[in-house]
């Protein structure tokens, strides 16, 4: 079955887009977690970057070791050449996530602003994404602006109820 789609940019396949957006969401979400974490605590700049970089290098290599063991389960040898782009190509998002918090903090220890406002900030910033993805998903599936924005919210609060829990277990 052919997995492209005209809407798509050439030679995507739409699953390796939407297998990229999962990990975008769940990336996001996770590093909503983290920032909100670090916001009730004393970290300072330099452990909240460090725990910003390294939440979402541990994200990426977890998602990367477990993509290329479940591979080499059913294909019996590990992914490389096109499979491996494919792989690394979906899960970069899981590192692109901890850009904007890592700039927002790095505002932080220049002074620009606090740090807690920093990471407050991420926090928000998480939030509208969440938002406005759900609102793109609702229009790509043919709702109005009306069913848009209610699927952006569903997602933010979802999103939201997600952290909070992860924050509320200590993750």
């Amino acid at each position: 079955m052919d997995d492209r789609r005209a809407d798509l940019p050439p030679g995507t396949e739409a699953g390796a887009l939407a297998g990229r957006l999962k990990e975008r969401i769940y990336a996001t979400i996770t590093m909503i977690a983290v920032v909100v974490g670090l916001s009730s605590g004393d970290a300072g700049s330099l452990g909240a970057v460090a725990t910003v970089l390294t939440t979402a290098l541990g994200l990426w290599l977890a998602a990367f070791v477990a993509d290329q063991q479940a591979h080499r389960t059913v294909h019996r040898h590990l992914a490389t050449g096109r499979e491996l782009r494919r792989m690394l190509y979906v899960s970069s998002p899981l590192l692109s996530c901890a850009v904007g918090p890592a700039l927002l903090i790095a505002l932080a220890a220049l002074e620009v602003f606090p740090l807690r406002t920093a990471l407050l900030a991420a926090a928000w910033v998480g939030v509208l994404s969440l938002f406005l993805w759900g609102c793109l998903g609702g229009l790509r599936m043919g709702g109005g602006a009306l069913a848009a924005v209610v699927a952006g919210l569903v997602d933010a609060v979802i999103g939201v109820a997600v952290a909070l829990v992860k924050v509320a277990a200590g993750h």
